[in-house]
C-alpha cells in the first residue's frame, strides 16, 4: 500500500455546472483510493462533466486518470447523480489499483486465465451509448487530433491496456504481424475482435485473449469520408485507411458527441 502522506493532491475540473462541494466530495472519495496503490502515485486529475441534455438518463459523467509510477490508469463512470458517478469511479479505481497491484509487466505479457474478460471490469458494463451527448451531426466536429507512435505488443497485451484505460478499443501495432491494428470488444460480449490494414491472422502472436480477427482490409478515406461513415452507421468509431501513407487511422465519438481522431506519427 502506498504511504498516503506522499501521495499527490487529487486535482479536479468540472465542466458544465457543479458545485463545490460536489469538488470536494470527488477530492476526498478519490483520494481514500490512492491507497490501495502498491506503487508511488505520481499524479491525480479527476474532470467532473455534466452533460446539460434531460434526454440522458445519466447526464453525470466522472473520469479519473492516474500516474502510478510511469504506469496511467484511467477510469470513467456516468451516473444520473455526480455523488453516485464518483462513488462508481471510486469503486472502478480500487479494481483497477489491485489488478495493477501485481507485476504489472508479468500481467501484460501473459494471461493467467484463459476465461474471457479476465481483465475487464466485473461490476456492470459501462453503457457508452448513454453517456454519449446526442449532439445533432451538423453541429459535430473533429475536436481532438491525437498523433503518436503505435505500441509494439500483442493482443493479451492490448487487451489488457484496455481494461486499464477503460478503453472500448486500442489502436496499436499487432507484434506477430507487426501491422497497425485496432482491437475492440466483439458485439456479443463474448471475446475480442482484431481488424488490421493488412489481415494476417497467420501471424498474429497468439495468446489467451479470445478474439477473431476479421479478414476484411479496412477502407481507405479521407477523414471527411470517416466522418460520414461514422455519422451514418451510428458505430462507435471507424478504422480505416489514410490515402497518403496507407496507415492506420481511427475516428471515434467522444462523450461530448463531437470526433476525436487518432493517428500513428509517422
Amino acid at each position: 500500500m502506498t504511504d498516503s502522506t506522499h501521495t499527490p493532491p487529487v486535482q479536479v475540473a468540472q465542466r458544465g455546472g457543479g458545485s463545490p462541494g460536489e469538488a470536494e466530495y470527488a477530492r476526498e472519495k478519490i483520494a481514500s483510493v490512492l491507497r490501495y496503490a502498491n506503487r508511488p502515485v505520481l499524479f491525480v486529475r479527476v474532470t467532473l462533466t455534466r452533460l446539460a441534455n434531460p434526454a440522458l438518463s445519466r447526464p453525470a459523467l466522472a473520469q479519473a486518470n492516474l500516474d502510478v509510477n510511469g504506469r496511467l490508469i484511467r477510469a470513467q463512470a456516468a451516473r444520473p447523480t455526480m455523488p453516485e458517478a464518483v462513488d462508481e469511479l471510486h469503486d472502478r479505481l480500487r479494481e483497477l489499483l489491485d489488478r495493477a497491484g501485481q507485476d504489472w509487466e508479468t500481467i501484460r505479457g501473459r494471461m493467467a486465465s484463459p476465461e474471457p474478460h479476465e481483465w475487464r471490469h466485473a461490476d456492470e458494463p459501462t453503457r457508452r451509448d448513454d453517456r454519449v451527448f446526442p449532439r445533432p451531426a451538423e453541429e459535430r466536429d473533429v475536436v481532438r487530433h491525437k498523433s503518436f507512435s503505435l505500441a509494439r505488443m500483442t493482443v493479451d497485451e492490448a487487451a489488457f491496456d484496455m481494461g486499464m484505460l477503460d478503453y472500448d478499443f486500442h489502436l496499436f501495432t499487432e507484434d506477430g504481424s507487426g501491422v497497425d491494428s485496432v482491437l475492440s470488444l466483439s458485439p456479443d460480449g463474448a471475446g475480442y475482435e482484431l481488424s488490421q490494414v493488412v489481415p494476417l491472422p497467420d501471424r498474429v502472436t497468439p495468446g489467451a485473449v479470445q478474439v477473431k480477427v476479421n479478414d476484411t482490409r479496412p477502407p481507405q478515406l479521407t477523414t471527411e469520408e470517416a466522418r460520414d461513415r461514422l455519422e451514418l452507421a451510428g458505430w462507435p468509431f471507424v478504422f480505416f485507411r489514410d490515402p497518403a501513407t496507407d496507415r492506420g487511422r481511427l475516428l471515434y465519438r467522444r462523450y461530448d458527441g463531437h470526433y476525436g481522431l487518432i493517428v500513428p506519427a509517422e
